[in-house]
């Protein structure tokens, strides 16, 4: 090769590593109005129970993941508008061979980040086994494996908090499911490395009478007062609730600081208090919003009496605000998002999948081929549905209405027969559309409903004709308000006919509805087949 050649293939090489490099903007939600303001959800995501902290002029926050894996997804901003997905803290869930299985409405619930003495702590509760600790330097990892604070069941929604005595605390809720007791708020002492619990701890707060349900406590320290941060009065109806006290321990003061009030934003509550460098006050929380998740919210916070008001002020009430100027943090950032298309050109997922249990290595490969391949992995004996399928890769979400459209290409394995792939929309119901192999080597295009899969109820499988093994198929699913989805199939990706019938997505179990693809097989033998996906495109 000359040189002029050599210098051609190394500048394209560069664009192509510049182009790849560069943040891709959702064309389905941005909250960012490029104004100066924004609209709210600031995520339009299931990033639910949402914690934050603030390191300089740095915003980072993560959120619930129950089953899904990795988990303990962690953000990024500036702005605390424009929020990047950085990474996850769990690449794997412990107890391992416990989550080698679907675990729905399991693992991960909210937990906590704070930056102590030059380390991030996260702490998150698996409402069966116990609360955790993972730290790291750098957020976006190596985090270190997990250790136990606490074990036990029922224990959920932790918080660390450090004195300026040093003495470590930890505040936590109670799960009624497993504990037996909810309404309650417990705090209890740590050891000065926040690695262990030391006593049973005191009940500071019983929400039995007014605040029922309350849980997730943030726990912080303001002119000599400590403050509880925590919702109550369920998901989707709740109110965010402020507790205060000049002594740890209580007695507490108590103070509805927003609610719902004359807005569409319902159960506004379960979030973050965090400052700007320039002295403002803001609070990130979730709104339940059914199939679309619980999406974050950002609302603006004042001071009155010692007393936080959240949203805008309504005679000493706050309200959630529905747009607002953007918080003052100096300058101007750029509009960022989280991934939700992937083209599959590196070696590394895009960072908006996750699987629906531990994965195994031999699940699926990129290694830099331009597509994604899944190999297919036999469906668990136990499984009725996919509801209990662990190798479904998806992803949340991202507005609520879009367009999702993704190339396969399948290579089933001759020797197997009910080998299959697709696109598939997962709830406590689903529907797929996709590709199915049979035992005389054809090829079929099917669309599945499995409703009340949660229930172990079976499928509703529909042949739509043959396809030609070997060629390339799209498979699309338009998202309309209300979740109502419209499958449908190309063989020339221009166009598309619609299956049969409009399916209502349904929300999983604590979570909204997830989209993604799939691979499986119905037998073990020594080998698989697979499936290649060019791209995965989501579009208005």
């Amino acid at each position: 090769m000359n040189l002029k050649n050599t210098l051609s293939a190394l500048l394209s090489s560069v664009i192509f590593v510049a182009q790849a490099q560069q943040p891709k903007i959702s064309n389905v939600w941005v909250s960012d109005l490029g104004n100066g303001t924004y609209k709210n959800p600031v995520l339009h995501a299931d990033y639910s129970d949402p914690d934050a902290c603030r390191v300089g002029n740095d915003f980072y926050m993560i959120a619930s993941s129950f089953d899904a894996v990795p988990g303990l997804p962690i953000l990024h901003s500036n702005d605390l508008v424009n929020w990047k997905l950085i990474g996850h803290a769990l690449k794997r869930q412990p107890p391992f061979d416990h989550f080698s299985k679907t675990q729905h409405g399991n693992g991960v619930w909210a937990p906590a980040i704070r930056y102590h003495k030059g380390e991030f702590y996260i702490y998150y509760p698996d409402p069966d086994f116990g609360i955790y600790l993972t730290k790291a330097k750098n957020p976006t990892g190596p985090w270190s494996t997990p250790v136990l604070v606490e074990g036990g069941k029922g224990l959920i929604d932790p918080c660390p908090f450090w004195d300026e005595d040093g003495q470590a605390y930890l505040a936590h809720g109670w799960a009624g499911s497993r504990a037996g007791i909810k309404s309650i708020l417990t705090i209890k002492k740590m050891n000065p490395e926040g690695t262990a619990v030391l006593d049973e701890g005191v009940i500071v707060y019983d929400g039995h009478e007014k605040d029922p349900t309350v849980e997730g406590p943030k726990m912080y320290k303001r002119n000599g007062y400590y403050y509880l941060f925590a919702p109550a009065g369920g998901v989707a109806t709740g109110w965010q609730l402020v507790l205060r006290s000049k002594n740890v321990y209580g007695p507490y003061e108590r103070k509805v600081v927003m609610s719902q009030g004359n807005t569409p934003i319902n159960g506004p509550h379960q979030g973050a208090w965090v400052d700007t460098p320039s002295g403002e006050h803001w609070f990130l929380h979730f709104q339940d919003k059914g199939v679309y998740g619980r999406v974050v919210h950002l609302q603006p916070m004042t001071w009155a009496n010692d007393w936080p008001v959240i949203g805008t002020d309504k005679d000493g009430d706050g309200e959630p605000v529905v747009s607002y100027k953007k918080p003052n943090v100096g300058k101007t950032y750029p509009v960022i998002t989280p991934p939700e298309s992937d083209e599959f050109n590196t070696i590394q997922l895009g960072l908006q999948w996750q699987w629906q249990a531990n994965p195994k290595g031999t699940w699926h490969t990129t290694s830099n081929l331009g597509f994604l391949r899944l190999y297919s992995d036999k469906i668990p004996d136990e499984a009725k549905n996919y509801w209990d399928v662990p190798n479904l890769l998806m992803q949340k979400f991202p507005a609520e209405s879009f367009t999702a459209t993704t190339k396969l290409t399948f290579s089933p394995n001759p020797k197997l027969e009910n080998e299959k792939t697709g696109l598939i929309i997962m709830g406590k119901s689903y529907a797929s559309v996709g590709l199915k192999s049979s035992k005389n080597g054809e090829v079929s295009l099917v669309y599945t409903v499995c409703k009340k899969a949660s229930d172990k109820a079976p499928e509703e499988e529909t042949v739509i004709g043959k396809v030609e093994k070997g060629k390339p198929v799209y498979l699309r699913v338009n998202v309309s308000q209300g979740g109502k989805c419209q499958f449908s199939y190309s063989t020339d990706g221009e166009r598309f006919t619609d299956c049969s019938g409009v399916f209502t997505a349904e929300v999983g179990m604590w979570i909204g509805t997830k989209m993604g693809i799939f691979c499986t097989r119905a037998t073990q033998i020594n080998d698989s087949g697979y499936a290649d996906f060019d791209w995965f495109r989501v579009t208005p």
